[in-house]
């Protein structure tokens, strides 16, 4: 990594040096309200694959491939093909290719990789038989947890409109009850800047072993240091901003272990540093060039050619499917997520005369959304977009169901009582309904409750100045015309327009999955698409737009008609809108295409059965899809769809080139799952 700054030759720790590269390795892990999968390895990418890959397992201790024993049964049922080994050992061993076959199949290795971060901080379990971290840990997470909570916790931080330490330091001078059990620590905090040279000084001494410490005391708990991290830099991810940086949580965890061995040992004890004889490795450093990578990396080559030839043939096959001739029954936009392109698949099987195209589930028109009754703003396009648009709903007929069980009250001291002495006996038979009979409940994430189909949107601006918190409400004509025409040319759909198109967004329904908005559109920052379908629609059906794309040679006939909507890919099951804007001739047409979405969803629903055990699959796809709805609200499936833990394949085309084509899930699929 190349870094703009470097260390002053006669320093070893320079604090704002380290502080910056620690920040680039933390996972990029910002708060769930805008969330879009993440490369876990982006701090790597700039190297090639295997030396990027064997970097971070070395490193970090991540696994990064395989095991042999994985890649060598993949070999014994032929999805690595001896062919394709052969050749490339041929290729990249010559006249030794026939020992490192023997190597590949028979050789022994020790494949759990040793990390390096961990091994400083180890030693005090090792030299003092002390766990710093179930000392420390528990604490420290409260702490963070209270301090950035939004809302839901039932205890408020007492003093939160300063930064965290300042917070903490406010709070443990004028609590009743101090945070250490230990004088040392706590004057340091109330008397002191904390500087962390100096606290560094007083556990490990030895200033060489100072970066190396904040590598392995971070990478403890990875995950709440890069929530951090990325808190600091990119305040607006939190709702309820707070300020709070990777320096701070770094100093209060610095003198809480400082406190936790002045509780153990008094306050004579000999730094780390001082105890650590042999060398520690850079964290960094060079990789030997073992054995077991050069196998890991030839099994790897083979696997994915052997993959490789796979697919080509199945897109090579001819198609059994003759294309319609005529005018398209129908169009469909979906987003590119791959659980609508197996549901794709289904529609144009149903219905050969229809045509699908996938492209990313915002539709390209980026806006922030305010709900009627909503508090917040949420962005509906990709994280990395800043829109400067903003859609407001209205007339909302939608009524939000509260469960009273999950009320703030409930944690009174007599309220809660009196609630659990009476209350809590319904509850807990309405648990064991739940369990056998599940049923969609306010506990529910329902994606169609994102937008309610019967409201109205603040679509079209007239008026420049109407904006709200610097944001432009709705959109002029000529942004629509660009928002319209990107999309359609970047599909390709310039010509040959149906009667009905339908924009589809999708979503997903869950009830016990903390990690929900995994399930919905990456391309509207881990929301449903619900809002951008209808906006999307508004604006290709808008006189003014038809008109101004014509002149740019874009024509889109007059009776052709966009209907946005929203699936539930958990429950297979589509929502559309405005169906009462539909012109009279086209609403029969519409009924029987509804009818053919249906179909497509029963069937999906039969397929997507397959990869759970507690579900017969042999059964008729409308029964298969009604166990497929009460799995996706019981309380006993975290994992109601198995989202994008089997893909291993991306193909970026023209839908002809894998219409006919059904690349089922297999073993490889299964193991990729598992090894993630």
């Amino acid at each position: 990594m190349k870094t703009e700054n470097k260390k002053p030759e006669t320093a070893l720790f320079v604090k704002e040096i380290v502080l910056r590269e620690l920040k680039h390795y933390l996972p990029a892990q910002a708060p769930l309200k805008d969330f879009v999968h993440h490369n876990p390895l982006h701090a790597f990418q700039h190297l090639k694959f295997e030396a990027g890959t064997h970097l971070a397992s070395e490193a970090f201790g991540y696994k990064v491939a395989l095991s042999i024993d994985e890649y060598r049964e993949l070999y014994r049922i032929g999805h690595i093909r001896e062919d394709v080994l052969n050749h490339i050992l041929q290729q990249k061993k010559g006249a030794e290719a026939s020992l490192w076959k023997e190597k590949l199949l028979l050789g022994q290795y020790e494949c759990v990789p040793v990390p390096r971060v961990g091994a400083l901080r180890a030693h005090w379990k090792k030299d003092f038989h002390i766990d710093l971290d179930s000392l420390v840990h528990p604490l420290l997470f409260r702490l963070l947890n209270t301090f950035l909570d939004q809302g839901i916790a039932a205890w408020k931080f007492p003093v939160a409109h300063k930064g965290f330490l300042a917070s903490v330091r406010t709070l443990e001078k004028n609590g009743l009850f101090s945070l250490f059990k230990k004088p040392r620590a706590r004057h340091l905090l109330l008397h002191s800047h904390c500087d962390i040279e100096k606290l560094l000084k007083i556990l490990v001494g030895e200033e060489s072993l100072f970066e190396r410490y904040l590598y392995d005391q971070q990478f403890a708990h990875p995950g709440w240091s890069g929530l951090v991290s990325v808190i600091e830099d990119q305040p607006h991810t939190l709702l309820d901003h707070k300020r709070i940086t990777l320096l701070e949580l770094i100093q209060l965890e610095l003198l809480l272990e400082i406190d936790a061995l002045d509780f153990a040992f008094g306050e004579i004890w000999a730094p780390l540093g001082h105890k650590v004889q042999e060398k520690i490795p850079a964290l960094f450093g060079k990789i030997a060039e073992t054995e077991l990578y050069e196998v890991q990396s030839l099994w790897q080559d083979a696997l994915e050619w052997s993959f490789y030839d796979q697919v080509l043939e199945g897109l090579q096959s001819p198609s059994l499917e003759k294309p319609e001739p005529g005018p398209k029954s129908f169009q469909a936009l979906f987003c590119i997520d791959d659980r609508e392109g197996s549901f794709r698949r289904y529609l144009e099987n149903m219905e050969p005369r229809c045509e699908t195209f996938g492209t990313p589930g915002f539709f390209n028109v980026a806006f922030f959304f305010k709900p009627e009754h909503g508090r917040f703003y949420t962005k509906q396009c990709p994280v990395p977009l800043s829109p400067k648009h903003l859609i407001k709903e209205s007339h909302s007929k939608n009524k939000h169901q509260k469960d009273i069980h999950f009320a703030k009250h409930t944690y009174s001291l007599f309220r809660g009582f009196l609630i659990t002495q009476t209350l809590g006996f319904w509850a807990a038979l309405r648990l064991l309904f739940s369990i056998f009979k599940p049923h969609l409940s306010p506990t529910t994430t329902h994606c169609f409750a994102h937008l309610d189909h019967r409201s109205q949107l603040t679509i079209e601006n007239k008026d420049l100045a109407h904006q709200e918190n610097h944001l432009q409400i709705g959109f002029t004509i000529p942004e629509m015309v660009a928002c319209v025409e990107g999309q359609l040319r970047s599909i390709g759909l310039v010509k040959d327009f149906a009667d009905l198109i339908y924009v589809i967004g999708h979503g997903a329904s869950s009830v016990n999955n903390p990690h929900y908005a995994a399930y919905d559109c990456g391309a509207c920052s881990g929301r449903p698409g619900s809002v951008n379908a209808k906006v999307f629609c508004h604006m290709a059906n808008h006189p003014q737009v038809r008109q101004r794309l014509s002149e740019k040679g874009l024509i889109i006939p007059e009776k052709t008609h966009f209907i946005g909507g929203i699936r539930d890919t958990t429950r297979d099951e589509v929502q559309f809108f405005e169906e009462d804007n539909i012109p009279v001739d086209l609403l029969p047409p519409h009924q029987k295409n509804k009818q053919t979405f249906a179909k497509a969803l029963a069937f999906h629903a039969k397929e997507r059965s397959r990869r759970f055990e507690l579900i017969n699959s042999r059964q008729s796809p409308q029964k298969v899809l009604k166990k497929m709805k009460q799995r996706s609200v019981s309380l006993f499936e975290p994992r109601p769809e198995l989202n994008h833990a089997t893909n291993a394949l991306c193909i970026v085309g023209r839908r002809a080139l894998t219409r006919h084509v059904f690349f089922r899930p297999s073993l490889l699929s299964q193991l990729l799952r598992l090894s993630t």
